[in-house]
């Protein structure tokens, strides 16, 4: 009988190697990180100056001339915005601009146009679409917003310029009592 206890010990004993071997670590091993990236859209209006533009008509010095808002353009006001789009649900958006309080004086109009992104940031910029007047609908201002940051105050973004122009056919038309302020609004939204 000892050698039959003896067999069994080491048969218990090479089932016992075995299941630890078993068990070890091997030279390898793995884990998953989740990277997970934000939807982003925000949007902010940067100056130097004044966040309000003024443009003060100036009344002729000889009887005969009209009155003037110079041909000088406004140049402060820098747009400035972030954005992170989807490749599925999001690929671009745009920034439409609007009057969305008071009204620009009959004989009187307001146009403003975006110039091409000063290069401060990274990523896929918008496309300026020119010279447009402004309106209480909703116009786009800049295309196809891909994935990007424009860099954040003045000198970053898009230079925003601002005309008053008469309005020769209407010039019958203005009136100093429908001088006001009218608001601006600007929305980097969804296409």
């Amino acid at each position: 009988m000892k050698k039959s206890n003896f067999l069994k010990a080491i048969v218990a004993g090479l089932t016992i190697c075995s299941v630890s071997a078993i068990a070890q670590d091997t030279n390898k091993d793995k884990h998953n990180i989740d990277i997970k990236i934000p939807e982003v859209a925000l949007l902010d209006i940067e100056t130097k100056a004044e966040r309000t533009i003024t443009f003060e008509g100036k009344a002729p010095t000889e009887a005969g001339l009209a009155v003037s808002f110079g041909e000088t353009p406004n140049k402060d006001l820098w747009l400035n915005y972030s954005s992170i789009v989807g490749s599925k649900t999001e690929k671009a958006r745009d920034v439409t601009v609007q009057i969305t309080s008071g009204i620009v004086p009959s004989g009187l109009t307001l146009e403003v146009a975006a110039e091409k992104d000063a290069g401060e940031g990274a990523g896929t910029f918008g496309t300026p679409a020119g010279t447009l007047v402004l309106t209480s609908a909703a116009q786009k201002i800049i295309t196809g917003v891909g994935s990007c940051y424009t860099g954040t105050g003045p000198n970053k973004g898009h230079n925003l310029s601002y005309l008053v122009k008469l309005d020769n056919a209407k010039y019958g038309d203005l009136d100093f009592d429908q001088s006001g302020t009218v608001e601006v609004t600007y929305t980097l939204t969804d296409n």
